[in-house]
């Protein structure tokens, strides 16, 4: 079977599409045939600089993918031969608070990940594909996906009337303003594209901020709040956005940390005084991602996905997420 593997410091052009032996399920594992597979910036981050993150060569990356699963190991009782799944991010964490221990389990970074014709996977690191989704959707949960419905719902606690904001448009920010429609809340989104912000009207979004056009976007997020601020936000930036997150979100809400795209450095007064829950969110675990794909069929909602690639051309998808330019998330086809 053929995988991509980071064999050096390269970058994207390095990568080396290989030949690899197919792997034989041990026991509680299952041999999936991958049919799509999504990248995360986290994952061109690992191509781009797999020094720092400390990549042992060759490594497969791409933590999200979806395909049918081809073969069972010993003990296996969750899935059969046949079965439509989607990896967890986390091969080793099914539960609870996140511990030293899941994190060795990261595909795409402790261990191989999932951009090749054939993937083995945990019986516990895998979950059923949502009947009403295609491959290339279901590919876009594992990382995105997931980590939206965490920082919405398992850390923000967001309800039907709730407000929830968003930074610019690309796969968790998508994915979570379609998540905060479907129960209910409001939803405010920034980008720098008038026409990207008019798309995400059309998946629902209720206010829209262009902030290039405005600076002090957080200012316009209080008007819209008649002052008081959002109830959660996701913040995307990191260190360059982080201070006017906080001044966006209300007195006793949740910021959830999931991005440092952006550098600077942050005064944490503003946090104390209004009493700001300020949360790291890594992805989340199989308990999460199974309560996330049973709301999401329940009212059948389909990943935004903005570019399909063949496997072939993978590293032009790589490329794409460089440039920023997508809408919602970039998939590879298997």
């Amino acid at each position: 079977m053929r995988a991509y593997e980071i064999v050096s410091d390269g970058g994207v052009d390095a990568l080396a599409l290989n030949e690899r032996q197919s792997p034989q399920p041990g026991e509680e594992e299952i041999l999936v045939a991958v049919r799509a597979s999504s990248i995360n910036y986290r994952d061109l981050s690992t191509v781009e600089d797999p020094v720092s993150r400390g990549v042992k060569y060759p490594l497969v990356p791409n933590s999200d993918g979806a395909g049918e699963v081809i073969s069972v190991g010993a003990g296996v009782t969750k899935f059969n031969t046949g079965d439509r799944v989607a990896g967890c991010f986390f091969q080793n964490w099914v539960d609870g608070r996140i511990t030293a221990a899941a994190m060795t389990s990261a595909m795409g970074g402790a261990v191989d990940g999932i951009l090749a014709e054939e993937a083995l996977l945990s019986e516990a690191g895998a979950v059923p594909v949502p009947a009403h989704m295609s491959y290339e959707e279901a590919a876009t949960l594992p990382c995105a996906g997931l980590t939206a419905w965490n920082c919405l719902v398992e850390q923000g606690g967001l309800k039907a009337g709730n407000t929830a904001l968003f930074l610019g448009t690309g796969g968790a920010s998508i994915a979570g303003l379609q998540i905060a429609k479907m129960m209910g809340a409001r939803a405010i989104i920034t980008s720098s594209s008038d026409e990207k912000l008019e798309r995400a009207r059309g998946l629902g979004a209720d206010e829209l901020i262009n902030y290039r056009q405005i600076p002090d976007w957080e200012s316009r997020v209080l008007e819209l709040t008649d002052g008081a601020g959002v109830d959660v936000t996701i913040e995307t930036g990191g260190g360059g956005t982080l201070e006017k997150t906080i001044e966006a979100t209300r007195i006793g809400g949740t910021i959830s940390l999931i991005g440092v795209l952006t550098g600077g450095t942050i005064n944490p007064t503003s946090v104390m005084r209004k009493s700001i829950r300020l949360q790291g969110v890594y992805v989340g675990n199989r308990r999460m991602f199974e309560d996330m794909n049973a709301a999401l069929t329940v009212n059948q909602v389909h990943p935004v996905i903005d570019q399909v690639f063949d496997f072939e051309d993978a590293r032009a998808a790589y490329h794409a997420m460089r440039a920023a330019g997508h809408f919602g998330k970039l998939v590879v086809k298997i």
